[in-house]
């Protein structure tokens, strides 16, 4: 069974995204960010942002989702999207390093849905990251 991206399955996506706002783990910044893996044969794989006291061993809501996507199996060629939703008044994007893991874990032309709530931006996982390090670039 594949799931097709439509306005129904992206909305289940969104509100599962601010669902998982609630559980963020954000004692630092107490800004949440929640997020919602849609895998092709329609499963919705949340994630939430998680702080820690050393930020820099924090992990962000998209790649929680994306972690927990692949623990689940599911690899890239299983993805149809990624939501990003945070309760902020403009669209909140990815930041630099889920943005980095999105071209491992997702497909170029994954879309990523980042929404605030009251409006949405869709990209490409490539639009996020133009001339983009992948592992082309490891070849010697």
């Amino acid at each position: 069974m594949t799931v097709k991206l439509n306005s129904e399955i992206i909305d289940q996506a969104i509100q599962k995204a601010f669902e998982a706002t609630k559980r963020a783990f954000v004692p630092y910044s107490h800004f949440p960010v929640g997020a919602c893996i849609i895998t092709k044969d329609g499963h919705l794989i949340p994630g939430a942002n998680i702080e820690n006291s050393s930020y820099g061993l924090s992990n962000c809501a998209e790649r929680t989702a994306m972690f927990s996507a692949v623990m689940q199996g599911y690899l890239r060629e299983d993805i149809e999207a990624l939501v990003v939703a945070a309760p902020t008044q403009t669209i909140c994007p990815p930041c630099g390093a889920c943005r980095q893991v999105m071209l491992d874990l997702l497909t170029p032309d994954t879309p990523v849905i980042c929404t605030n709530g009251k409006e949405s931006k869709t990209f490409t996982v490539a639009q996020l990251m133009p001339f983009a390090f992948t592992e082309d670039n490891l070849q010697n």
